[in-house]
C-alpha cells in the first residue's frame, strides 16, 4: 500500500459551518462572556445526562478542583486511579490533599475495588473514580466499603449512557480532542442543589453573573433593568465557560450521537480486523481512546514503525506515581499497571476518519506483525 504524504492524527476535532455560524452569531449578540449560550448548555446538557443541575466551566481540570473547595475537602487523603491524565493526581495537591495514587484493574484500567480498599486510610475524603476511555469505573463495588464523597470523572465517557450517575458529583470535559470538543471546557452536574448554588457564584469571584442580574433586574430597588451591585460572600474564583465557547458545544451537542456512532463503526472494524494481532480494548460507548495492547518487545517498535508510514499514535497514559510531584507519596508496588502500561497503545480513532484512513491503520498494523 501507498505511503500516505500527510500524517494521520491518533486525535483530532471536527467542525464546520455549523459552528462557524453560532460563533458568528454570538460575536454579533454582544454577549462574549457568560451570557444565554452557556445557559442553554447547562440546561440541555444537564438534561442529556439526567441531571437536576450543570454549572459550566473553563475545563474538567477546574470542574474537579471547584468541587473539592466547595465541598470543603481541604488537608486530607484523596484516592485516585495510576492510568489517567495528571489532572486527577495534581487536583488533591491543589487542595493541600494527599494523592494516594492505586491500581487498576487489568482487563478496562479502571480504578481497582480490592487496592483501594487495601489503601484507604482514616483520613480519606475523597475518591476520584475515572471512566477510563469511555468504560464505566466500579464506583458501585467501592460503595459496598467506602460511604464518604466519589467524584466521577467523566472526561472520557461523554456520552456513556448511564455516567455521571455513580458518583457524587460528575465532572466533564469538552477539551479540544475529547467525543464533544470546543476547544476547552467543562461541566460539573448534580443533584444536589445546595452544592449548585454554592458552586455557581464560586465561578466567578464569588459575583452572581452580569447575564442573571441583567435577567432578574434590580433586586434592591424592584425595578427592571441591570442590577449592578452584588455582594461578595465567599471566596470564589474564575472559570465560569464563555458563550464563545458554548456556541461550539451547543452545535457539537447537535452531533454527538452521529460522532460516537462513527467511532464505534472505528472500534468494531479494529476490532474485527486486528484481534489476532492485538489485544482488543473492552468495549467503549465513547471509544474516547483506542487502547489497544501488544506485547511490551512490540509496542515501542510498532509506534515507530507506523510513525513511518505517517500514522500517529499515542499512549494514554503513564502510570500517574511515575511522575515526580507525586512519587514520594506512593512507594510502593502496583503489580497490575507496572506491567500492563508497557502494552498500551492508542490507535488513531476520531470522526474526522474516512474509511480508507480506518483500512490503512489496520493495513500498515497487520504489516508490522507478518514482517516479524
Amino acid at each position: 500500500m501507498k505511503i500516505r504524504e500527510d500524517f494521520l492524527p491518533v486525535l483530532r476535532p471536527v467542525g464546520g459551518e455549523e459552528e462557524i455560524k453560532s460563533i458568528a452569531e454570538t460575536i454579533q449578540s454582544g454577549w462574549w462572556g457568560k451570557g444565554p449560550k452557556v445557559e442553554k448548555f447547562e440546561k440541555e446538557f444537564a438534561g442529556m445526562v439526567g441531571a437536576k443541575y450543570a454549572v459550566a466551566v473553563t475545563s474538567a481540570s477546574h470542574g474537579q478542583d471547584l468541587v473539592l473547595k466547595a465541598k470543603g475537602i481541604n488537608n486530607v487523603d484523596i484516592i485516585n486511579p495510576a492510568i489517567s491524565f495528571m489532572t486527577t493526581a495534581v487536583v488533591p495537591l491543589w487542595n493541600n490533599c494527599s494523592s494516594n495514587i492505586v491500581d487498576v484493574r487489568a482487563h478496562d484500567l479502571n480504578i481497582c475495588p480490592e487496592d483501594v480498599r487495601r489503601n484507604l486510610k482514616p483520613n480519606t475524603k475523597a475518591i476520584i473514580a475515572v471512566n477510563h476511555a469511555g468504560v464505566p469505573a466500579p464506583i458501585n463495588e467501592i460503595r459496598e466499603f467506602y460511604s464518604d464523597f466519589i467524584l466521577e470523572d467523566c472526561a472520557h465517557s461523554c456520552y456513556t449512557p448511564g455516567a455521571g450517575k455513580n458518583g457524587d458529583v460528575a465532572v466533564w470535559s469538552f477539551q479540544a480532542v475529547k467525543t464533544m470538543p470546543c476547544g476547552d471546557g467543562g461541566m460539573i452536574t448534580t443533584n444536589d442543589k445546595e452544592l449548585y448554588e454554592k458552586l455557581v457564584p464560586m465561578t466567578w469571584l464569588g459575583i452572581t453573573s452580569t447575564y442573571s442580574r441583567l435577567n432578574r433586574g434590580d433586586t434592591l430597588t424592584g425595578k427592571p433593568g441591570y442590577s449592578w451591585d452584588y455582594e461578595v460572600d465567599l471566596l470564589g474564583y474564575k472559570c465560569y465557560m464563555i458563550d464563545i465557547i458554548a456556541a461550539i458545544c451547543l452545535e457539537q451537542m447537535k452531533k454527538l450521537a452521529s460522532n460516537l456512532k462513527w467511532r464505534r463503526y472505528i472500534q468494531k472494524r479494529y476490532n474485527e480486523a486486528l484481534s489476532s494481532y492485538l489485544q482488543i480494548p473492552p468495549w467503549s460507548e465513547t471509544c474516547q481512546f483506542y487502547c489497544a495492547r501488544v506485547q511490551p518487545e512490540h509496542r515501542d517498535s510498532l509506534i515507530d514503525y507506523l510513525a513511518t508510514k505517517k500514522i500517529h499514535t499515542s499512549v494514554h497514559f503513564k502510570p500517574l506515581y511515575l511522575h515526580n510531584i507525586v512519587s514520594n507519596m506512593n512507594k510502593r508496588k502496583y503489580p497490575v499497571i507496572d506491567k500492563e502500561w508497557k502494552r498500551i497503545i492508542s490507535l488513531p480513532c476520531h470522526t474526522a476518519m474516512k474509511e480508507e484512513d480506518i483500512d490503512y491503520v489496520i493495513y500498515w498494523v497487520k504489516n508490522y506483525f507478518q514482517r516479524l
